[in-house]
C-alpha cells in the first residue's frame, strides 16, 4: 500500500509541475476536437442540410414546370431562380453560370413537356377505353421526338449530391405522369357515367412509407453528424496520447535513479505499476468526461450539433474506463520497451496517430477500402469507438459493448505482462 499511494503521490506532483504537460493533456485535446468538428461539419452533412440557389429555365409554362418548383422548394433545401437582373435566365446564361460554379444545379423544362404528358396520358387511356369497348375520345398528337427535362450540374459537384437531384427529378415526373393519367381515366369514366363519377375516386398508392427506429425506444436514430463522430473519436485519441507523459515519465525515473528509490520501498514491483494505472486511468477518465461536455454545451455555441448521448450512463463510464485502462498499459509498456525518451516519445506519438487513422477516428471506417476496415477493426481505438456508437447511437447498453471492452481489458493485461517481462528481463 505504501509503493501505491507514494507511486500516486509522485505522478500527481510531476503533473502539476509540468504545465506543459497539462496542456497536453487537457488543452490540446479540446482544440483539437473543436476545430476537427468545425473542418469536418459540411462533409458529413454531405449536402443535407445545406440550402442551394436552383436555375430554372421554364420553356414550358405547363404544369410540368410548376409540379417540379413546388417539389424543390416544400424540401427546403432549394432556392429557385429563374430571373437574374430582372430579365428571365436563358439557357446559354444557365450553362455559363453552372459550368463557372456560380450555381450548382440549373433544370431547364423544354416547350411542350407537359402536352406531351398529357397526349401520353389520353393515348393510354384510348387504349383501354378500346379494350373495355368504349369510345375513344382523349385528343392525341403525334410525336416523333422525346423530350427531356434537362439538368446542368457545377463540374465539380458531387457524384452522391447528382444522384440524388436525378432520383428527385424522376420522382417528380413519374408523380406527375400518374396524376394527369388518373385525371384522364376518370374524365373517361366520367362521360361515360355522370353519377357514378361523381362520387368517383382512384387511390393509386396503397402502401406508404414510414421510418422507425431500430433501437429499443420509439426516437427515430440520432443523425451521424460532425459532432457525434469527431467528440467520441478524438477523445479516444487523446486518451492514448496520454503514452507521451507516461513514457517520458518512466525514462525519466530510470536515468534519475528514482524508480530504484520506488523499489526500495517494501512491497512488490506490482505496486508501482497499479499505483500508475490507478493515477492516469484517472486522468483519462476525466479527458473523457471533459471532452463529452464540450460537445453538449460547447458545440452549439459554435452552431454546431449537439452531442447526444445514449440512455446508458453505467455502460459508458465501463468503456471509458476500459478504453483508459488500454491506453495507459501501452504507455507504460512502450515507456518499458525504449531506452532514452526521444525514442519512446517518437514512437508512441507515430503509432497513436497510424493507429487512429487506421482506426476510423480520422474518417468513419466505412468509407475505407476494404482491406484497410479488415485491419482497422483490429486496433483498439477502432474497439473504443465502436463501443460508444452502440451506446450514443444504437441506444445499447451493456450486453452490446461487452465484446469491445473484452478485447480492451485483454490487450490491457497482455501489453502490462510484457512490459512487467521486459522490466524483469532488464533488473535481472
Amino acid at each position: 500500500m505504501l509503493r501505491l499511494l507514494a507511486t500516486i503521490r509522485k505522478e500527481w506532483l510531476l503533473l502539476i509541475r509540468d504545465w506543459g504537460g497539462l496542456a497536453l493533456l487537457f488543452l490540446m485535446p479540446l482544440v483539437l476536437i473543436t476545430v476537427m468538428a468545425l473542418i469536418e461539419d459540411a462533409p458529413f452533412r454531405d449536402y443535407q442540410e445545406l440550402k442551394f440557389d436552383v436555375l430554372t429555365v421554364d420553356n414550358d409554362h405547363g404544369r410540368l414546370a410548376r409540379y417540379i418548383k413546388e417539389g424543390l422548394e416544400h424540401s427546403g433545401q432549394f432556392t429557385l431562380v429563374d430571373s437574374l437582373d430582372g430579365k428571365p435566365v436563358t439557357q446559354e446564361d444557365a450553362r455559363r453560370l453552372v459550368n463557372a460554379g456560380d450555381y450548382k444545379i440549373c433544370i431547364l423544362i423544354p416547350k411542350g413537356a407537359t402536352a406531351a404528358i398529357v397526349s401520353n396520358a389520353n393515348r393510354i387511356v384510348n387504349d383501354l377505353s378500346k379494350r373495355m369497348g368504349l369510345p375513344a375520345v382523349q385528343p392525341v398528337k403525334n410525336r416523333n421526338d422525346s423530350l427531356n427535362v434537362l439538368i446542368y450540374f457545377d463540374p465539380a459537384a458531387k457524384k452522391a449530391f447528382k444522384s440524388a437531384i436525378h432520383q428527385a427529378l424522376d420522382n417528380f415526373l413519374t408523380q406527375i405522369e400518374t396524376d394527369l393519367l388518373l385525371e384522364r381515366i376518370k374524365l373517361q369514366l366520367h362521360s361515360k357515367e355522370a353519377d357514378a363519377a361523381d362520387t368517383f375516386a382512384i387511390q393509386l398508392k396503397a402502401v406508404g412509407l414510414q421510418e422507425q427506429a431500430t433501437g429499443p425506444t420509439k426516437q427515430i436514430n440520432i443523425v451521424y453528424n460532425s459532432v457525434q463522430h469527431n467528440v467520441p473519436a478524438w477523445s479516444i485519441f487523446a486518451m492514448f496520447f496520454i503514452v507521451i507523459p507516461i513514457a517520458g515519465n518512466m525514462i525519466r525515473e530510470r536515468e534519475d535513479g528514482s524508480l530504484l528509490r520506488m523499489k526500495l520501498i517494501p512491497g512488490s514491483y506490482l505496486a508501482l505499476l497499479a499505483g500508475k494505472m490507478l493515477f492516469f486511468v484517472s486522468i483519462c477518465v476525466v479527458q473523457f468526461y471533459l471532452m463529452t461536455l464540450v460537445g453538449i454545451y460547447l458545440m452549439p455555441l459554435l452552431h454546431l450539433p449537439r452531442l447526444v448521448l445514449g440512455h446508458s450512463y453505467l455502460p459508458a463510464f465501463v468503456i471509458a474506463l476500459c478504453i483508459s485502462l488500454a491506453a495507459t498499459a501501452y504507455g507504460i509498456l512502450v515507456g518499458t520497451l525504449f531506452k532514452t525518451p526521444n525514442q519512446a516519445l517518437s514512437f508512441g506519438a507515430i503509432s497513436i496517430v497510424i493507429l487512429s487513422a487506421i482506426g476510423g477516428v480520422w474518417v468513419p471506417l466505412e468509407v475505407m477500402p476494404p482491406a484497410m476496415q479488415f485491419i482497422g477493426h483490429l486496433t483498439p481505438l477502432n474497439w473504443g469507438l465502436e463501443a460508444i456508437n452502440d451506446l450514443y447511437l444504437r441506444n445499447g447498453g451493456f450486453p452490446e459493448i461487452i465484446g469491445n471492452a473484452g478485447k480492451l481489458i485483454v490487450l490491457c493485461l497482455a501489453m502490462l505482462y510484457l512490459a512487467a517481462r521486459v522490466e524483469k528481463g532488464r533488473i535481472s
